[in-house]
């Protein structure tokens, strides 16, 4: 009795399929960059976040939120041990206080300085291993955005 999806089908998706290939890719990454911010109590997520709310004035959740493609929940869950380290304040937002404003902490932003060097090694040399331009790849999957 044959399947119903042949094994030649798995294939095909195995090899072609650009979801598949960039899930892999965005593991690969998270990863390295989880291994190379460990010494810094982050992930690569939480520097991403980091980085996002590096700002020279607090800034509301939704422009965060779209800016990492993650809807509030998980942003909020995202902010919750950042806050606790003492790395983000939520504060009310006084021009509307349903809002909230994000902020990196001073501690925030000297635990990012002190990761940013170790970022753009890696970084670095993860662009220089690449068979094509860094730009052209970059163009690519913020056309899928």
């Amino acid at each position: 009795m044959s399947k119903p999806v042949p094994f030649k089908t798995t294939l095909e998706v195995r090899d072609t399929c650009l979801c598949l290939h960039v899930q892999r890719a965005a593991r690969a990454l998270a990863r390295r960059f989880d291994e190379a911010l460990r010494p810094f109590g982050l992930t690569n997520g939480q520097f991403s976040l980091l980085m996002a709310l590096n700002r020279p004035q607090p800034v509301p959740m939704r422009p965060v939120a779209q800016l990492l493609a993650m809807d509030r929940t998980t942003l909020t869950a995202a902010l919750k041990p950042l806050q606790r380290d003492g790395l983000v304040a939520v504060t009310t937002d006084p021009a509307d206080r349903r809002g909230r404003l994000l902020a990196l902490t001073r501690e925030g932003e000297a635990l990012l300085a002190r990761a940013v060097p170790v970022w753009r090694a890696v970084h670095g040399a993860l662009e220089a291993g690449l068979p094509g331009r860094a730009e052209d790849l970059r163009a690519g999957l913020c056309a899928l955005c």
